[in-house]
């Protein structure tokens, strides 16, 4: 059991790398972009999808 859930960890730790990029690259203001990640620090799983559906990427949905 420890094994799945420390993969799934590492699979969500992953994605929200991914996503910490994504904003920092992103035409967002800085503000929104300090919002953002300390959404996705503070909450891993709940802020990358948070910012999957209304992140800054202009497009309404960000492809993941």
């Amino acid at each position: 059991m420890g094994i799945e859930v420390g993969l799934i960890g590492l699979i969500i730790l992953a994605f929200d790398i991914y996503a910490i990029i994504r904003i920092l690259g992103s035409a967002a203001s800085t503000l929104a972009k300090i919002v953002w990640i300390l959404v996705i620090l503070v909450m891993p799983l709940v802020g990358l999808i948070l910012w999957a559906l209304f992140g800054p990427s202009g497009r309404g949905v960000a492809r993941i």
